[in-house]
Protein backbone atom coordinates (compact mmCIF):
# COMPACT_ATOMS: atom_id res chain seq x y z
CA UNK A 1 0.00 0.00 0.00
CA UNK A 2 1.67 3.23 -1.15
CA UNK A 3 1.03 5.90 1.55
CA UNK A 4 1.15 9.93 0.79
CA UNK A 5 1.91 10.62 4.15
CA UNK A 6 3.71 8.54 6.96
CA UNK A 7 0.81 7.13 9.59
CA UNK A 8 0.63 7.47 12.91
CA UNK A 9 -1.76 5.00 13.92
CA UNK A 10 -0.58 1.49 12.58
CA UNK A 11 -2.04 -2.02 13.92
CA UNK A 12 1.47 -3.52 13.41
CA UNK A 13 0.26 -7.15 14.10
CA UNK A 14 -2.35 -7.03 11.65
CA UNK A 15 -0.03 -5.54 9.00
CA UNK A 16 2.56 -8.65 9.68
CA UNK A 17 -0.11 -11.06 9.40
CA UNK A 18 -1.12 -10.13 5.84
CA UNK A 19 2.92 -9.69 5.12
CA UNK A 20 2.13 -5.82 4.04
CA UNK A 21 4.27 -3.71 2.49
CA UNK A 22 3.71 0.65 3.05
CA UNK A 23 5.75 2.86 0.43
CA UNK A 24 5.50 6.27 1.04
CA UNK A 25 7.36 10.12 -0.27
CA UNK A 26 7.15 13.06 1.22
CA UNK A 27 8.57 16.51 1.53
CA UNK A 28 10.56 16.76 4.41
CA UNK A 29 9.13 19.83 5.69
CA UNK A 30 6.07 17.85 7.29
CA UNK A 31 8.38 16.65 10.16
CA UNK A 32 9.49 19.20 12.90
CA UNK A 33 12.20 17.95 14.45
CA UNK A 34 14.03 17.19 11.21
CA UNK A 35 13.43 20.63 10.09
CA UNK A 36 14.95 22.18 13.20
CA UNK A 37 18.14 20.34 12.79
CA UNK A 38 18.23 21.06 8.68
CA UNK A 39 18.73 24.40 6.87
CA UNK A 40 15.37 25.94 6.04
CA UNK A 41 15.95 25.56 2.19
CA UNK A 42 15.90 21.57 3.20
CA UNK A 43 12.26 21.51 3.98
CA UNK A 44 11.40 20.40 -0.08
CA UNK A 45 13.83 17.74 -0.03
CA UNK A 46 11.69 14.12 -0.43
CA UNK A 47 11.70 11.55 2.18
CA UNK A 48 11.34 8.04 0.62
CA UNK A 49 10.70 5.56 3.35
CA UNK A 50 9.45 1.83 3.01
CA UNK A 51 8.21 -0.60 6.13
CA UNK A 52 7.38 -4.12 4.93
CA UNK A 53 5.73 -6.36 8.01
CA UNK A 54 5.56 -10.20 8.28
CA UNK A 55 6.00 -12.61 11.20
CA UNK A 56 8.74 -14.74 12.17
CA UNK A 57 8.58 -18.16 14.49
CA UNK A 58 10.25 -17.34 17.67
CA UNK A 59 12.43 -20.10 19.62
CA UNK A 60 9.02 -21.55 21.20
CA UNK A 61 7.29 -21.42 18.08
CA UNK A 62 5.11 -18.37 18.18
CA UNK A 63 4.79 -15.70 15.85
CA UNK A 64 6.07 -12.63 16.11
CA UNK A 65 5.19 -9.50 14.10
CA UNK A 66 8.69 -7.82 12.63
CA UNK A 67 9.15 -4.64 10.61
CA UNK A 68 11.70 -3.81 8.29
CA UNK A 69 12.33 0.15 7.64
CA UNK A 70 13.97 1.74 5.19
CA UNK A 71 14.87 5.15 4.69
CA UNK A 72 16.38 7.70 2.52
CA UNK A 73 16.77 11.37 1.79
CA UNK A 74 19.29 14.49 1.51
CA UNK A 75 19.23 16.69 4.16
CA UNK A 76 20.96 20.41 3.73
CA UNK A 77 23.23 20.68 6.64
CA UNK A 78 25.75 23.04 7.44
CA UNK A 79 29.16 22.19 6.63
CA UNK A 80 31.33 22.15 9.97
CA UNK A 81 34.66 22.92 8.04
CA UNK A 82 33.36 25.98 5.45
CA UNK A 83 29.94 26.92 7.47
CA UNK A 84 28.27 26.64 3.85
CA UNK A 85 25.74 24.71 3.07
CA UNK A 86 25.66 20.32 2.13
CA UNK A 87 23.73 18.36 1.09
CA UNK A 88 23.99 15.16 3.29
CA UNK A 89 22.24 11.62 2.08
CA UNK A 90 21.16 9.96 4.73
CA UNK A 91 19.74 6.33 4.86
CA UNK A 92 18.36 3.84 7.46
CA UNK A 93 17.81 -0.17 6.85
CA UNK A 94 17.02 -0.89 10.39
CA UNK A 95 15.16 -4.39 11.64
CA UNK A 96 12.47 -4.03 14.65
CA UNK A 97 10.62 -7.39 16.25
CA UNK A 98 7.91 -6.44 18.14
CA UNK A 99 6.95 -7.64 21.40
CA UNK A 100 4.12 -7.61 23.93
CA UNK A 101 5.33 -4.85 26.40
CA UNK A 102 7.67 -2.53 27.20
CA UNK A 103 9.37 -4.71 30.27
CA UNK A 104 9.61 -7.00 27.79
CA UNK A 105 11.09 -5.17 24.89
CA UNK A 106 13.54 -3.68 27.52
CA UNK A 107 14.59 -6.95 28.81
CA UNK A 108 15.43 -8.40 25.18
CA UNK A 109 16.70 -5.38 23.53
CA UNK A 110 20.13 -5.75 25.14
CA UNK A 111 20.89 -9.38 23.73
CA UNK A 112 18.77 -8.83 20.21
CA UNK A 113 20.75 -8.17 17.18
CA UNK A 114 17.51 -6.47 15.59
CA UNK A 115 15.37 -3.78 17.75
CA UNK A 116 12.94 -4.57 19.99
CA UNK A 117 9.65 -2.19 20.45
CA UNK A 118 6.99 -2.63 22.57
CA UNK A 119 3.65 -3.73 20.30
CA UNK A 120 0.86 -0.98 20.16
CA UNK A 121 -1.97 -1.20 18.47
CA UNK A 122 -1.70 2.74 17.35
CA UNK A 123 1.66 2.54 16.56
CA UNK A 124 3.33 5.48 15.99
CA UNK A 125 5.35 4.62 12.58
CA UNK A 126 5.74 8.56 10.94
CA UNK A 127 7.60 9.00 14.69
CA UNK A 128 9.79 5.79 14.36
CA UNK A 129 10.71 6.94 10.69
CA UNK A 130 11.83 10.76 12.04
CA UNK A 131 13.94 9.16 15.00
CA UNK A 132 15.47 6.51 13.23
CA UNK A 133 16.43 9.47 10.27
CA UNK A 134 17.53 12.03 13.34
CA UNK A 135 19.52 8.97 14.78
CA UNK A 136 21.38 8.13 11.33
CA UNK A 137 22.69 12.37 11.07
CA UNK A 138 26.15 12.77 10.99
CA UNK A 139 27.85 14.32 14.06
CA UNK A 140 29.64 16.65 12.24
CA UNK A 141 28.33 17.08 8.86
CA UNK A 142 30.67 18.38 6.31
CA UNK A 143 31.88 18.42 2.43
CA UNK A 144 34.61 15.65 1.24
CA UNK A 145 36.13 19.13 -0.40
CA UNK A 146 34.67 22.24 0.30
CA UNK A 147 33.80 24.52 -2.29
CA UNK A 148 36.31 27.45 -1.90
CA UNK A 149 38.94 28.56 0.28
CA UNK A 150 38.81 27.44 3.83
CA UNK A 151 40.28 29.87 6.66
CA UNK A 152 41.27 27.82 9.46
CA UNK A 153 42.47 30.80 11.23
CA UNK A 154 40.37 32.99 13.49
CA UNK A 155 43.07 35.45 14.21
CA UNK A 156 42.85 39.36 14.04
CA UNK A 157 45.58 41.33 12.67
CA UNK A 158 44.55 43.95 15.19
CA UNK A 159 45.08 41.79 18.09
CA UNK A 160 49.16 41.38 18.76
CA UNK A 161 49.06 45.37 18.84
CA UNK A 162 46.24 45.41 21.72
CA UNK A 163 48.21 42.91 23.50
CA UNK A 164 51.32 44.44 23.05
CA UNK A 165 49.35 48.00 24.47
CA UNK A 166 47.68 46.40 27.53
CA UNK A 167 49.56 46.79 30.82
CA UNK A 168 50.79 44.10 32.37
CA UNK A 169 50.60 43.72 36.21
CA UNK A 170 53.92 41.23 36.36
CA UNK A 171 55.50 44.20 35.00
CA UNK A 172 54.68 46.49 38.01
CA UNK A 173 55.32 44.02 40.26
CA UNK A 174 58.95 43.77 38.85
CA UNK A 175 59.30 47.08 38.99
CA UNK A 176 59.06 47.00 42.90
CA UNK A 177 61.61 44.42 43.15
CA UNK A 178 63.75 46.33 41.52
CA UNK A 179 63.11 49.69 43.43
CA UNK A 180 65.99 51.27 45.77
CA UNK A 181 64.99 49.89 49.05
CA UNK A 182 64.07 52.99 51.88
Amino acid sequence: MNQACAPNNVDIRALALSNAQMTGSEPLAGYARLMAETLPDGGQALMRWEARCDTRADASGALQPWMHLTVTVSLSLICQRCLGAVAVPVAVDRLFRFVSSEDVAELEDEEADEDVLALDKQFRLRDLIEDEVLMAMPLVPRHETCPGNVQLSAADPGFEEALAAKPKPFDALAAFKTAPKR
